[in-house]
């Protein structure tokens, strides 16, 4: 049986940075999904913001959140401390409601 070169299992195994629109519609998809959970309607204009805010924070620690895709829990958490005060504040609901419904939407 023939063992895999390091080189071609590292290359196989390694993913590539996503493009910032795969990024843009994450971070759309996860807030929709996460003000759904809270039964919140939220007006267009605090929903881009907050998008444009979440997009910000994840682009600024790309490599972090690329490493550790596959783990949503860590991610979930990294959410929370990084990013839900601000949505919070700029939505008008607590902070630990909006963390448990992120958890719920996206899985973590």
């Amino acid at each position: 049986m023939n063992k895999p070169s390091n080189e071609k299992y590292t290359e196989k195994h390694s993913q590539d940075l996503p493009t910032l629109r795969k990024i843009r519609r994450a971070c759309n998809k996860e807030l929709y999904r996460t003000a759904k959970r809270l039964k919140l309607w939220v007006p267009p204009e605090r929903l881009a913001e907050a998008e444009e805010l979440y997009l910000k924070k994840v682009v600024l620690n790309l490599p972090y959140i690329v490493e550790h895709s596959s783990n949503r829990k860590l991610l979930s958490d990294w959410w929370s401390e990084n990013v839900c005060a601000d949505i919070a504040t700029l939505w008008n609901v607590e902070q630990d409601d909006l963390s448990k419904a992120f958890r719920e939407a996206f899985g973590g």
